[in-house]
């Protein structure tokens, strides 16, 4: 899955549209380099965000085409900075 629909699907970023503005921004890294939106994301790569002066440092455990609001926080693990 790309990672701009991944950021999308498991609520980490509201809309994909913002998600490709973050990638593109150089906002997005995943294991420690910066990522594009069409990065293809795999289970345990570890994705950072950062907005403004807050990150989010984020594991991927499964990876799904659609979740629900209930199930988004179940798709990754929130890491220590």
């Amino acid at each position: 899955m790309r990672l701009d629909k991944y950021l999308k699907v498991s609520r980490l970023i509201k809309r994909r549209t913002i998600a490709n503005e973050a990638c593109d921004g150089e906002r997005v890294s995943v294991n420690g380099r910066t990522a594009k939106a069409s990065y293809e994301v795999k289970i345990g790569d570890v994705i950072e965000i950062r907005f403004g002066q807050k990150r989010l440092k984020v594991e991927v455990l499964s990876i799904s085409e659609f979740a629900t609001k209930a199930d988004a926080p179940a798709m990754y693990r929130e890491m220590e900075q």
